[in-house]
């Protein structure tokens, strides 16, 4: 692949011009809500520029991954329709923090434009800042004036935000030649299909501040980036970066599944285009941890792979097919990216569930889409009040609405549907508002310059010294008996709240007073709070004080977070490598780790997982903390690391029996501390998350403590010995279940006696029965009973109402034969039209809901609004 050796050749050759070669961060930023995702070379550097971070390298270069699909970058909506627009790319580029500026910049550039990218120098041009004399007289050095234009502040002026760091920029383009549009230079080419852009090299060298000036930046930095699949296409010499290299290959693999030719210069071509970029934003987005959501990027990655689906659709795609690529990208990019192939088995199958959910939504909601363009076949328009039935009655996205209302040529009444839509959230809002009580933290305003140096992996108490004390939001010189108040110390042997571990806690204390610490955080990097109250006398400021840890909770703490450690691994090998962790959390008293998979975890694999973690602990081994450099151990794969977490040059690694970990907490000296370890739950947290929570030591002994205590009164209680619990309880139920049957068997009788006389009641309207009925003081269940019985008399064309009274409301169920259905009537339909004028509740399927109200109208009117909802859904 020439992407392949292209990104080799460029980090080599800047490598050999004394820069680092940073490693890619993840598509998404963790630790940055600013941005939905990463895109830009420059975002894993924002701190270095915003001067909040130091790193041992002045100079560095990378190929960052990127995705562009919301935000103030979305390119979403143009992918499949133009010739170079993608969602995800990956960006060439260099930096220098304080170090180079302008000419080495400009410098490197040509050389690389040349020797790199092997550029012809006569189809070179370059843009700069009209005020940017400086950028101008230094490309004169390398191409003649008449190639060298100067723009604007629209063009070329960068900044990161309103106010901060920002400068002029410069830009290359290459000439592809006439047949690309008779612009006869960058300005006249206002579509840059002939002049295209290929690098963009940005000076940081100003301050913009509130009133708008500009200062000068006491370092001066350089950012440049360059598109790799442009620069691909345009060695390559393709008139799209589709034709080209990894993309044409992953459209080569849709050709194959669907059995249909891409041809570039058709419109057909926008489905194997759109499939080829975003089987490489889903794949990476879930390689790096991401998964597809209801909310924010999770919400971005599903509104991808639905659009994938849509245009998979116009190439006749009716199941799950995306997966069936992951392959092709994994061998194209997978030695570059090794992220993918380790996590290629999870990729597919997030991608494969996510299609089968959305396959069964598109299935739900095309008749009634249908019908809906059917009756709107006069404007050619889907009204805003269908379009909001759609989203909220079957689930379909306003995008897919619009997506597949744009295959009938039909447009939407967005404005319409925008205003249901509100007022549907301001219902929500009004009936499950809830207080908020913000928690009680250090005042952002609060700046504390000083760091405290952390000495708690193997010192527990230390003398040390008041650095700052912090009371109702300010700092003081000293606190009192009774103040709650936060301590800054100079030596603090306290582990803050971090990385999933709890804050410790204990006591500091002077000859003056003591401070009981009831948390202990970190802001900011280098800086420990200790959160409290002074239980006697005072502290001041500057004053020596002995700090000391609560040593018994520690030790629990740090046996839990070695236990974490261990299930990580343990469930790694039992359940395969696609595992990653999405969070955790460890106290004193408990574990909680959240992990990739895409289905509950059988109780036989539970069992594997909790013996190969005891297993570790009857083995006693040293738990050994060293410290790396990370460029030494980043490419490990014996040694566990989390693709959101952005490490420092050195880096501690954790090992543990057969777990070896990047981790800063704090940890067991041996795995035969943790004594004993049990799995107490397994659960869901969202789709592709699972959870697990556990305990050791003691915590785990009392767990099989109330186990056996509630074996021994189960055993009681059925008058048996504990081995024999589970065959009597077989027993029972074998016996509950024959007397269940029997039970059934009588009501059914009874009930179809009483059906004969029902089914002459049954009223009709065009070729439809139905029939509503009212079962005086019955249990729900009869309700159910009633109607299976009389769908099997009556098992076409036929929709029945079944209610009872329960108390202080009314319950309904309602039931709708499958030929009806597979025509567009939907039992929660019909419930909401009769329950919504009296206040009622419902829930169900297409063919059988169920639902409640305070009251309903008489068995005569439910009947005649039932056969008005039957001619409504006949339209």
């Amino acid at each position: 692949m020439l992407s392949n050796t292209l990104r080799s050749n460029f980090l080599r050759f800047y490598a050999n011009r004394d820069h680092t070669v940073v490693p890619s961060s993840p598509v998404f930023p963790h630790n940055d809500p600013s941005i939905l995702f990463t895109n830009a070379g420059m975002n894993q550097f924002k701190n270095i520029f915003l001067n909040k971070e130091t790193v041992s390298y002045s100079r560095a270069t990378t190929s960052q991954k990127c995705i562009r699909a919301g935000g103030k970058h979305n390119d979403l909506e143009n992918v499949g329709h133009t010739s170079r627009h993608l969602t995800f790319f990956e960006m060439l580029g260099n930096f220098s923090f304080g170090d180079y500026f302008k000419k080495e910049a400009i410098k490197f550039a040509w050389e690389a434009s040349l020797s790199v990218f092997n550029f012809d120098p006569e189809f070179i041009y370059a843009t700069v800042h009209e005020q940017d004399e400086e950028a101008f007289a230094l490309w004169e050095q390398y191409l003649p004036t008449e190639r060298i234009f100067r723009l604007s502040d629209k063009d070329n002026f960068w900044s990161m935000a309103d106010t901060g760091p920002c400068g002029y920029c410069s830009e290359l383009l290459f000439d592809r030649g006439k047949q690309f549009g008779p612009a006869n230079s960058p300005l006249e080419d206002t579509q840059g299909e002939r002049f295209l852009e290929y690098w963009n090299l940005v000076f940081m060298e100003f301050n913009r501040t509130s009133d708008g000036s500009l200062l000068a930046l006491p370092n001066k930095h350089v950012d440049t980036g360059a598109g790799l699949e442009r620069l691909v296409s345009l060695i390559s010499g393709t008139s799209t970066v589709f034709e080209a290299d990894v993309l044409r290959t992953l459209i080569a693999s849709t050709e194959q599944l669907s059995k249909k030719k891409y041809d570039p210069k058709n419109e057909s071509s926008a489905p194997f285009q759109v499939i080829a970029d975003h089987i490489r934003s889903l794949s990476f987005a879930i390689a790096d941890g991401l998964l597809p959501g209801n909310t924010e990027r999770g919400y971005v990655l599903r509104k991808i792979l639905r659009r994938s689906v849509n245009y998979g659709r116009r190439l006749g795609f009716t199941q799950p097919f995306l997966a069936e690529i992951v392959p092709t990208l994994v061998d194209t990019m997978g030695e570059a990216y090794p992220e993918l192939k380790s996590a290629q088995s999870q990729i597919q199958e997030v991608i494969t569930l996510e299609e089968e959910s959305f396959f069964r939504t598109l299935r739900r909601g095309g008749n009634l889409l249908q019908q809906v363009l059917k009756s709107s076949s006069s404007s050619c328009q889907i009204s805003g009040e269908d379009a909001f039935k759609l989203k909220d009655t079957y689930g379909l996205p306003i995008d897919e609405i619009s997506l597949l209302a744009k295959d009938y040529d039909y447009t939407v009444d967005m404005a319409t549907f925008y205003r249901l839509e509100d007022e549907a959230k301001e219902r929500s809002r009004n009936t499950s508002a809830k207080s908020y009580q913000p928690s009680n933290s250090i005042s952002d305003s609060i700046i504390i310059e000083s760091e405290s140096e952390f000495i708690g992996y193997n010192q527990f108490s230390c003398d040390t010294f008041v650095e700052a004390i912090i009371h109702n939001g300010e700092q003081q010189n000293e606190l009192c008996e009774g103040q709650e108040g936060y301590l800054i110390l100079t030596t603090t042997p306290f582990y803050p709240e971090k990385g999933g571990q709890i804050g410790d806690k204990g006591e500091i204390f002077s000859s003056e007073g003591s401070f009981s610490v009831m948390n202990t955080t970190s802001p900011k990097v280098g800086l420990i709070v200790h959160q409290g109250l002074v239980t006697s006398g005072k502290l001041k400021k500057a004053s020596a004080v002995t700090a000391q840890i609560d040593l018994s909770r520690r030790t629990k703490i740090a046996n839990n977070h070695t236990g974490c450690h261990l299930l990580h691994k343990a469930l790694e090998l039992t359940l395969g490598s696609h595992i990653r962790q999405a969070g955790s959390y460890v106290d004193d008293t408990k574990i909680r780790l959240d992990f990739t998979h895409p289905r509950a975890i059988s109780n036989e694999d539970l069992q594997t997982i909790e013996f190969l973690v005891n297993e570790k602990i009857r083995e006693n081994s040293p738990v050994n903390t060293r410290e790396e450099l990370y460029c030494d151990i980043m490419n490990s794969p014996e040694i566990k690391q989390f693709f959101g977490d952005k490490y420092s040059d050195v880096v501690r690694v954790v090992s543990a029996g057969f777990s070896h970990e990047l981790c800063g907490g704090t940890h067991a000296s041996a795995t035969g501390d943790l004594g004993y370890f049990r799995i107490v739950k397994e659960q869901a947290v969202s789709t592709g998350i699972r959870r697990i929570e556990a305990a050791t030591g003691e915590e785990a002994q009392k767990l099989v403590a109330e186990e056996n205590d509630t074996l021994n009164a189960v055993a009681a209680l059925l008058q048996t010995p504990k081995d024999q619990i589970l065959s009597k309880l077989k027993n029972l139920v074998d016996e509950r279940k024959k007397q269940t049957k029997l039970i059934n068997d009588l009501e059914n009788k009874l009930i179809n006696s009483h059906l004969n006389n029902l089914v002459k009641q049954c009223q009709k309207v065009n070729d439809i029965f139905y029939l509503a009925y009212h079962l005086e003081k019955s249990e729900a269940h009869y309700l159910q009973q009633y109607a299976n019985c009389m769908h099997e008399k009556i098992s076409k064309r036929l929709v029945s109402l079944w209610t009872t009274e329960k108390s202080d409301k009314y319950i309904i169920l309602a039931r709708i034969s499958s030929d009806l259905n597979a025509e567009g009537l939907r039992a929660q339909d019909l419930l909401k039209t009769l329950l919504t004028p009296y206040g009622g509740r419902w829930g169900g399927k297409d063919l059988v809901a169920q639902g409640s109200a305070p009251t309903l109208p008489s068995i005569d009117v439910l009947n005649q609004t039932l056969a008005q909802w039957i001619l409504t859904q006949l339209v």
